[in-house]
């Protein structure tokens, strides 16, 4: 005889939906309020310790980024402040304010120091190199970023090989070949070697800028009759102002600091040495004299060209190195 199937007091009335119904309703009747799921609780831990671990990092790194400013800031500071001492304010209070500004320090630097010579020297080298070096450096990366032809990669690497070299191990054979050619101690031969010497850096920077240009910019040039010169110079060149004045900026600083290239190549007229052998020469014979402030005096007047230009160019060499991480 078949008897009845009675269910457990604990499981009558609930359906096949019930025990998941149930249990969650028993939940938020026995607490108040519906248990969190495991996935959650799981992924608040890991979101909270990420937070202080990256707040603690930031702390740090905001930290060694203040000390690093502070080293370079204060030297900078401390020469420039010294050049409108006198000699005395020099040694007796080498950390305070001068007492009166003497700008007739300057003025010896200026003058008798043969500064001005110098400085129009390294205007002309470096405004003449600097120029080359982004013409020809910009045409060659953008005809090795947008164009493909045999040997290609061979000419950009031979281009990137040449950031690797070491300027001194070429010293003796260039200072031959600039005397063969009978360009020592010309400006023309040390702004030929300058821009040798920057195109390499130029090229690599600037191709990897031009591949993130849109090509159908220079497509709708072409279609509408534009030579690829025009395209070049009038579409392309300014869609690239952000990478050139980035590498117009570094190339800028080595050039104008350059102290090695220009003392193996101007070694006969002192006319026509540049700024950096012309600072050298200034350290040697004032600290001969004991003329502390006046070469503290010639060394800002080194120094102001490449700080004016970081200043008034720091936005737009910002923007050129995160434009093709962006992009």
């Amino acid at each position: 005889m078949m008897t009845a199937q009675t269910d457990p007091p604990e499981l009558r009335g609930v359906t096949k939906d019930g025990p998941r119904g149930a249990l969650q309703a028993g939940g938020a009747g026995a607490g108040g309020a519906a248990a969190p799921e495991p996935h959650a609780a799981a992924g608040k831990g890991p979101r909270g310790r990420g937070g202080s671990e990256g707040g603690v990092l930031n702390v740090f790194s905001h930290g060694v980024l203040v000390i690093w400013g502070v080293l370079v800031t204060m030297p900078l500071l401390w020469a420039v402040v010294s050049s409108f001492k006198d000699d005395t304010e020099i040694f007796s209070s080498p950390w305070g304010l001068p007492s009166a500004l003497h700008f007739e320090n300057w003025v010896r630097a200026w003058e008798k120091a043969n500064m001005a010579q110098y400085f129009a020297n390294s205007l002309i080298v470096v405004g003449g190199s600097l120029i080359g070096t982004m013409l020809l450096g910009s045409m060659a990366a953008y005809v090795l970023a947008r164009f493909e032809f045999p040997g290609n990669r061979f000419i950009y690497f031979l281009f990137v090989g040449g950031m690797g070299f070491p300027v001194i191990l070429a010293l003796v054979p260039l200072f031959f070949v600039m005397k063969n050619m009978a360009l020592l101690d010309t400006y023309h031969g040390l702004i030929l070697v300058y821009i040798a010497y920057s195109l390499p850096f130029t090229v690599f920077f600037l191709s990897g800028f031009f591949r993130t240009l849109p090509t159908s910019v220079a497509e709708a040039a072409l279609i509408d009759g534009a030579s690829h010169a025009r395209t070049f110079f009038q579409v392309m060149l300014p869609m690239a102002k952000p990478g050139l004045i980035s590498v117009g900026i570094f190339n800028f600083l080595g050039q104008w600091n350059q102290y090695l290239l220009p003392t193996v190549l101007n070694v006969g007229d002192p006319d026509k040495k540049v700024l950096t052998q012309g600072l050298v020469a200034l350290a040697v014979s004032q600290g001969y004299k004991g003329d502390w402030s006046g070469l503290f005096a010639g060394l800002t007047i080194a120094m102001l060209p490449v700080l004016a230009a970081y200043i008034v160019f720091q936005r737009q060499v910002v923007a050129g190195l995160t434009a093709g991480a962006v992009k």
